[in-house]
């Protein structure tokens, strides 16, 4: 039997409960292999209602900027518990849709696996968006391990 081999790790963050969980998946099994870690949190584009309208607008640019600072300085601090237990980590935040984004980064940074987490949705939540993690599942271009938290 050939061994499985897996030199980088994607762990997409939103900064839940579930999420952390499957981080700390994430680093047992780059610790396992020996592999790369790379933290990714998406912030999505965030829609509010207009005052007197029904339409809906995106959150203006600087907003969306000051949400990405906040969630990189959290993520780099997440990130440096892993680096001082010797793991190879970098973190990145972006913005677009989150399982969008998530296939990108597993393409382009040549993932061999995502390991994230899931909330297990169901329902009307469910039917109306779906869930994130089911979506990367089903596109990614590699290995997938979903999390649910005990």
């Amino acid at each position: 039997m050939n061994n499985i081999h897996c030199k980088h790790i994607l762990c997409p963050v939103d900064f839940s409960d579930c999420s952390d969980y499957a981080m700390r998946y994430a680093a047992l099994l780059a610790t396992k292999f020996e592999a790369k870690l790379t933290l990714l949190h998406v912030v999505a584009p965030v829609m509010v209602p207009l005052p007197g309208d029904a339409l809906v607008a995106p959150v203006r640019q600087i907003d969306l900027a000051d949400i990405a600072d906040a969630c990189r300085e959290r993520l780099t601090k997440a990130a440096g518990s892993f680096i001082e237990n010797g793991l190879n980590v970098e973190s990145q935040v972006t913005n677009g849709v989150p399982f969008v984004e998530i296939i990108r980064y597993a393409e382009e940074g040549n993932a061999d696996m995502i390991v994230m987490g899931t909330h297990g949705r169901s329902g009307l939540v469910h039917m109306m968006i779906g869930s994130v993690a089911e979506r990367v599942v089903r596109k990614a271009p590699c290995a997938v391990l979903t999390v649910k938290q005990r």
